[in-house]
């Protein structure tokens, strides 16, 4: 069984803030299981957007963890990563929003709680 949306969101921005990271929901999505997309601004005008990884990365034997791809290998500038939050959001009403700001681009979700 998979931890509701809006309690990894938490766990996930208290692991943020414990490395001295800014974190908030901009977007409160479904309760239960809403799509969560992280958006990584490193205060340069630049950002970096992290999405549901596709259905063929999980595995099996660890069905209820959360996995996350990047949308591009490097930073894109704000306002592409705004209008892809714009689209995903009119695709699925549900989808959760959470935003840090860390200059290093540190985004913690290969250390987030299942």
């Amino acid at each position: 069984m998979r931890l509701k949306t809006s309690i990894w969101v938490a766990a996930y921005l208290r692991r943020c803030q414990s490395a001295g990271v800014f974190g908030a929901v901009r977007r409160r999505g479904a309760e239960e299981a809403g799509a969560v997309f992280v958006k990584v601004a490193t205060l340069d005008g630049n950002a970096m957007l992290y999405v549901p990884a596709p259905q063929a990365v999980y595995d099996d034997s660890r069905p209820i963890e959360r996995f996350f791809v990047p949308v591009a290998a490097a930073p894109l500038q704000e306002r592409a990563v705004e209008d892809r939050l714009i689209k995903e959001v009119r695709f699925d009403p549900d989808a959760w929003i959470v935003e840090t700001e860390d200059k290093a681009g540190r985004h913690f979700l290969d250390l987030a709680p299942a």
